[in-house]
């Protein structure tokens, strides 16, 4: 798991948020309500297909573009449950949360350095995206 998640507000623009990955390195934005309980996850993706590529003002709030309901872990998850969800759900970057707040984020990029196995990364990176992109889904020939 890795603390320090990035986070913003529902009302945050677009562009705002681009920014925000941009100088911290990532590729998702938790969105946190008033109290700074995690709502929902706006991704690098989420902002190029949703958005810009659909010509939307680039200040609309990203909290109508995020991806909802958001689905997370809990510290106390096993590696590979979380995995698991991880695959079920489609999604490479898992929230940690643990009483409405946010504590960490686990990536699949976690997941190869923690089990020092990258084939096992690769696999769900190809089963997230197998799942959730079908009909774009290049198989290997054998």
């Amino acid at each position: 798991m890795t603390p320090g998640v990035v986070t913003s507000p529902p009302d945050a623009g677009a562009v705002t948020v681009a920014r925000l990955m941009r100088d911290h390195r990532v590729g998702s934005v938790v969105i946190v309500d008033q109290g700074n309980s995690p709502v929902a996850m706006i991704t690098d993706r989420d902002l190029a297909l949703r958005v810009f590529a659909e010509g939307v003002d680039p200040d609309t709030p990203v909290g109508d573009h995020a991806s909802r309901p958001l689905v997370y872990g809990e510290p106390q998850m096993e590696l590979d449950e979380a995995a698991a969800l991880m695959v079920q759900h489609r999604v490479r970057r898992l929230p940690v949360v643990e009483r409405d707040r946010l504590v960490g984020i686990v990536t699949l990029d976690d997941i190869a350095v923690r089990t020092g196995n990258l084939e096992v990364a690769q696999r769900m990176t190809a089963e997230v995206i197998e799942g959730a992109l079908p009909q774009f889904y290049f198989h290997e020939r054998g």
